[in-house]
């Protein structure tokens, strides 16, 4: 059946499911009323979602869903790395979905505050922006038909018949889904970066510390999901996971693995990055050093003849002597072409 959203001036939507199907929910629907509709028969599902979470609709959540105060804290607060905790009947997930802003060279992060409770489930958007950055604002404008967000969660009819932890998993796997192309897009810019170490670019320094800084945010938040999703596996048995959820989070599992280890990676070749430049820096300096003594000493030897001959005695060999200007000019030029000569061929000119 086709479906429509609440259209009331109001920071969140609700999207009524029976059966696996979206179904038509009233015109505006309220957090209490959706718990209702969910309560009402065992093929049931209410989804509330929440692109601009407000003091005030997280305290009507609360009530309406009876949550301990330290979970209504968490929620109006975020800033938090993916976790999982249960409180009472309600289990409570934060996630953090990822997007690489190329021209900054960031990785931007919207965290998810996501509630779970019998054939309810209730997501915040803490960042006010969806998976791919849209803002929560533009969600305002609802349509009868799920548009391409909602199919996110709401798109398999067979996975929703299990019930809200299936659009919890969907959630997770969308999330999940983000990671590879943040890694990919810092892997360009690694990639651009060794170019510059070996071109001599002083800049580079700098850029890799920018750029590591960003793969130890990616490696700390796959570390910190990889612990969330473990946890999740090993409340399978305890909570009577259908076999087809716990294929789907094995699948998710599997592929944020992958990601975690390609963050390990990155980070790993950007500190080789580093110290590969800091040794070509060191070079860099020793071979300007090599120059600036080998230029010394040879203009050490003109200085020395000049200051014997510059000394104000009277009696000095060749001092009253006609050609004895020009002999110590060419005897500096001597001096110096001779060091010139050496230190070149030993490569330090």
């Amino acid at each position: 059946m086709p479906g429509s959203i609440a259209t009331a001036p109001t920071p969140y939507f609700t999207r009524f499911v029976v059966d696996g199907i979206a179904a038509p929910a009233p015109e505006i629907v309220s957090v209490a009323r959706a718990q209702e509709f969910a309560d009402e028969g065992s093929d049931h599902l209410a989804l509330t979602v929440f692109p601009t979470p407000d003091p005030e609709s997280i305290a009507e959540l609360a009530t309406a869903w009876d949550l301990h105060p330290l979970l209504v804290e968490d929620l109006l607060h975020a800033g938090q790395r993916p976790k999982l905790e249960r409180y009472g009947d309600v289990l409570f997930v934060v996630l953090r979905a990822a997007r690489y802003l190329d021209e900054a060279e960031e990785v931007e992060f919207s965290e998810f505050h996501v509630l779970v409770r019998d054939r309810s489930i209730a997501v915040l958007c803490q960042d006010r922006r969806w998976l791919d950055g849209t803002p929560g604002s533009e969600f305002e404008e609802r349509t009868a038909t799920p548009d391409r967000r909602e199919r996110t969660l709401l798109a398999d009819r067979e996975l929703l018949r299990l019930g809200p932890e299936a659009v919890l998993y969907r959630l997770l796997d969308a999330i999940v889904d983000t990671y590879p192309p943040v890694l990919r897009g810092l892997g360009i810019d690694r990639e651009q970066i060794e170019r510059q170490v070996f071109s001599g670019d002083p800049a580079a320094a700098t850029r890799i510390y920018l750029l590591s800084r960003e793969a130890v945010d990616m490696q700390q938040t796959t570390a910190s999901l990889g612990d969330l999703v473990e946890s999740l596996r090993n409340g399978l048995g305890k909570y009577d996971v259908p076999d087809a959820l716990r294929a789907y989070l094995q699948d998710v599992a599997d592929h944020l693995e992958r990601a975690g280890r390609r963050s390990a990676e990155l980070r790993d070749a950007l500190t080789q990055i580093l110290a590969v430049n800091s040794t070509l820096v060191a070079q860099r300096q020793n071979e300007d050093m090599k120059k600036i003594s080998g230029w010394a000493a040879i203009l050490f030897a003109p200085t020395l003849i000049a200051a014997v001959y510059g000394m104000n005695f009277d009696e000095m060999p060749e001092l009253h002597w006609s050609f004895g200007y020009p002999m110590a000019i060419g005897l500096m030029l001597a001096f110096a072409g001779v060091l010139y000569w050496i230190f070149k061929r030993s490569k330090w000119m």
